[in-house]
């Protein structure tokens, strides 16, 4: 027996790496996910054939009850919520890593690990605990933040650095008392202020980042929430969960930096650091200083896409809290087919969550070849006809490559006004989530459509159809 569960985990984690590789291109991660699905089927059944599972009553309770929840808000939850849900799955993995380590501390005696194998243990046991608590409440504060509940506002404890540096170096002694000792009250001391220190750090560090940075922050979390597996994998002997979360902690670190390198931003300086304000706060307009916007009407838009033959779409967050991804991609689709070159511009942190438009485009069957990332398409602004950008900001802002002192200074966007013409589709002049003016807005060959993303290019499709 003991041979065929080693079997299926291998074989469950090769499925991870395939799921992993497969989730790498927008062709493919259909069947990535089809993998991941079969690898973690494989590994729940073969974990519950092991010989240390022995209430398979409670099991199955738990797990009919774990699965109905999951499945409820699975069907339910909208993509404009999935990276809020994203936070909360990170809360659980980070809240079991939590009660997995103090379950192991609890159950242990004297008498269970000795020498080397004892020192190892409660290492394994108290990066578990830590990682898991840091992971737990970060997480909770970044649903917060998505869902609206906490601010997205930065916070800004005096001294907020030297806190953070003297919990890891309290953390750190505890844990240096801790290690060595026996199982007593004192070691118990040890354990319960070091959570404590792990939750607290964990809210600290979320709730000092800003909205801007709310993609890192995912990714980040997700890698946390790996690390964590990984150390309760070490803690419980199960070589299958040392690998999985190895793979998501180190995948979640690559991904980390990849939406760094996006924002031109180091991975120090945003969990250290915090940046951004709340999403969609109004900023002393750019048109007391660089003009005003001048908006434009759907059938003037239907005329712009009419007369163009290159047309390029930036989708941004506003596009999936519209819900307009199915007209956009009809709009794309009725383009087509009167022989225009439409293609979409997507920036590596564009939504909340990495590859978010990539999904919502995915879903309203926007064919993978038309979707390039900024780099692909970057070169291409300037023999653009008509550049469509919904609901997109800090992407498009060129302050960024054009005022060294923007706060968004050096951060690589789509460079969408050296197009013939652009067209922005937004609910009102308010900023996005770096809380600083875009003078995209104001310039010459930009005009405005302002309301609900969803409604306007509907009414841009009507004209088109009736040729206004």
């Amino acid at each position: 027996m003991t041979g065929m569960i080693a079997m299926a985990y291998l074989f469950a984690a090769v499925m991870f790496i395939l799921s992993l590789g497969g989730l790498s291109a927008q062709e493919t991660a259909k069947r990535g996910n089809i993998y991941g699905m079969i690898g973690m089927a494989v590994a729940i059944l073969a974990t519950a054939m092991s010989a240390y599972v022995e209430s398979y009553g409670l099991i199955i309770f738990a797990m009919l009850v774990g699965s109905s929840i999951g499945f409820v808000l699975a069907k339910k939850v909208q993509m404009t919520a999935m990276p809020q849900m994203v936070a909360l799955l990170h809360s659980f993995v980070g809240l079991a890593a939590v009660l997995i380590g103090w379950s192991g501390y609890l159950v242990s005696d004297k008498t269970t690990f000795s020498g080397a194998a004892h020192v190892i243990h409660n290492i394994e046991l108290y990066l578990g605990i830590f990682i898991g608590a840091i992971t737990f409440t970060g997480s909770i504060v970044a649903f917060g933040k998505l869902q609206g509940t906490i601010s997205g506002k930065p916070l800004m404890l005096p001294f907020r650095h030297l806190l953070n540096l003297g919990a890891l170096l309290i953390t750190i002694w505890l844990g240096m008392e801790f290690v060595p000792a026996g199982y007593s009250g004192t070691s118990t001391f040890y354990l319960l202020i070091m959570t404590i220190i792990a939750l607290l750090l964990g809210i600290h560090l979320v709730a000092a980042i800003g909205g801007a940075d709310m993609p890192v922050v995912i990714s980040m979390l997700n890698s946390y929430s790996g690390w964590a597996a990984a150390a309760t994998g070490f803690m419980l002997a199960n070589n299958l969960l040392i690998v999985t979360g190895a793979l998501v902690g180190s995948s979640g670190a690559i991904l980390s930096y990849i939406m760094c390198r996006g924002m031109n931003r180091s991975f120090i300086s945003v969990i250290l650091g915090g940046f951004g304000t709340d999403e969609g706060a109004m900023v002393a307009s750019v048109e007391n200083d660089q003009g005003d916007p001048v908006s434009i009407s759907h059938a003037e838009v239907a005329d712009y896409l009419a007369e163009a033959k290159n047309i390029i779409i930036v989708p941004g967050f506003g596009m999936a809290v519209a819900h307009a991804q199915m007209a956009v991609s009809e709009l794309t689709e009725k383009l087509r087919k009167q022989g225009k070159s439409v293609r979409f511009g997507i920036h590596p942190v564009a939504g909340r969550l990495p590859g978010h438009m990539n999904v919502l485009l995915a879903e309203a069957d926007v064919p993978y070849d038309i979707v390039l990332d900024m780099n692909e398409i970057n070169s291409d602004f300037p023999e653009t006809d008509v550049v469509l950008v919904i609901g997109a900001n800090d992407t498009v802002n060129p302050d960024a490559v054009e005022k060294p002192s923007s706060p968004i200074a050096g951060m690589p966007v789509l460079e969408v006004w050296k197009a013939r013409k652009v067209v922005v589709l937004k609910r009102s002049m308010a900023s996005g989530y770096a809380g600083v003016a875009n003078p995209l807005f104001v310039k010459d060959n930009a005009r405005m459509l302002f309301g609900d993303a969803k409604d306007s290019v509907q009414a841009v499709l009507r004209d088109l159809a009736t040729g206004v």
